[in-house]
């Protein structure tokens, strides 16, 4: 990942619940994947952290079922 999408990434991140929204296109790490960290995209169905902020990223449930935190914000010119 170069340091130019990193740096856009931090000012999306997914710890902030008011960055997410019902429909986006989300990267999230289930809990099984935890350990590899590796990622899943989907859109976001529900929203399920109701606090404002996760320092492990938002929970959130995705049209195909999937639960995981948010761990990237897809943006349309990716």
């Amino acid at each position: 990942m170069n340091l130019a999408r990193f740096k856009a990434k931090k000012m999306m991140d997914g710890q902030n619940r008011a960055n997410i929204k019902a429909g986006m296109e989300v990267g999230i790490v289930t809990k099984e994947d935890q350990r590899s960290g590796k990622i899943t995209s989907g859109i976001v169905k529900q929203i399920l952290t109701n606090s404002s902020h996760h320092p492990h990223g938002i929970k959130v449930r995705l049209t195909s079922g999937k639960v995981g935190r948010v761990k990237e914000i897809h943006t349309a010119e990716e």
